[in-house]
């Protein structure tokens, strides 16, 4: 059986009205998506609260989360964060002149 490669930053759209997800694997266990942004943020007062840990690496770009408990943290790329289940964040913001893409793996 033939491999199938895809790059993780071909198919990025010129414009980009909200952020573009795409799920990449997907089992009982694990999620895997790419995240690209461009100027995006969480809307005011919304927090992601998951059941589901979430470990984050920033491929390029760069962006800022903010956690409920009042930490910030900036990613450049090739920083990545392993955020625990029901730990409260949400995107601060995201580097508005170029791309930010992310790799995110949902677990359990």
């Amino acid at each position: 059986m033939p491999s199938n490669v895809v790059n993780l930053f071909a198919g990025i759209p010129a414009s980009l009205e909200e952020e573009l997800t795409d799920g990449l694997v997907r089992t009982d266990a694990v999620r895997i998506e790419r995240i690209v942004s461009r100027g995006h943020a969480s809307p005011p007062g919304f927090w992601y609260d998951q059941p589901e840990s979430e470990w984050i690496v920033l491929l390029i770009g760069g962006a800022e989360l903010a956690f409920a408990d009042g930490e910030t943290v900036a990613l450049t790329p090739g920083d990545w964060i392993d955020i625990p289940a029901h730990r409260k964040h949400r995107i601060e913001r995201t580097d508005p002149d170029r791309e930010t893409v992310w790799l995110v793996v949902f677990y359990r």
